[in-house]
């Protein structure tokens, strides 16, 4: 009989479950920071409302940069001597896709009349995320490849990381910029009402 082109489902699946798995719990870790940050996200509802798209820009650009690695690495285009020049053109293309991609965020928060403090926290916040993702994206297939781990497993495992960071990053950024006193608002003090908005957003 002619043999198979792919190993069977049984060999595959103790790899690809226990690295899913594995992911799933890492992905955990960004509840926890939700949750310490309880009282900034309650006071500032907009932030949660922006934050899918947040996290979203950071896992598709990290993912990008990580399918275009992995592309590069297949074909031999990446090799020890191309490394350097690959290198300088991801830091272009993260300058370059932050940039755009803030003022596209920037846009679409003014466009929905969100408060300045919040709009510059959110356009802050993707821009950081955006840049930050196409680095690690870009570098972690070869990291990967470098330690013996397949660097096709880069593409999920960015997902997971920018999951974690997006949120990260985003209540950072947001707590330094909504901090000065021309942002502060007198109702800052989160309600029971804005308290279960919030619960409920994060379910």
């Amino acid at each position: 009989p002619e043999p198979h082109a792919f190993p069977p489902v049984r060999e595959q699946i103790p790899e690809r479950a226990g690295w899913l798995i594995g992911l799933m719990f890492l992905q955990s870790c960004s509840s926890f920071i939700i949750a310490y940050n309880e009282q900034l996200l309650s006071n500032h509802m907009v932030i949660v409302q922006f934050l899918t798209m947040l996290v979203g820009a950071g896992g598709n650009a990290g993912n990008q940069a990580a399918v275009n690695a992995i592309r590069s690495l297949a074909v031999g285009t990446l090799n020890g001597r191309t490394m350097r020049q690959f290198l300088t053109v991801e830091a272009k293309m993260a300058l370059c896709l932050s940039s755009l991609i803030g003022v596209t965020g920037f846009i679409r928060a003014a466009i929905f009349r969100v408060p300045w403090g919040e709009t510059i926290a959110i356009t802050a916040s993707v821009v950081c995320i955006v840049a930050i993702s196409v680095g690690i994206g870009s570098t972690l297939p070869l990291l990967m490849r470098k330690v013996g781990i397949d660097p096709a497993n880069s593409a999920t495992t960015i997902q997971v990381i920018m999951d974690i960071l997006g949120v990260l990053i985003t209540v950072c950024v947001s707590s330094f910029v909504l901090s000065f006193s021309v942002f502060q608002r007198e109702d800052a003090e989160p309600s029971v009402e804005s308290q279960g908005d919030l619960d409920d957003a994060l379910r």
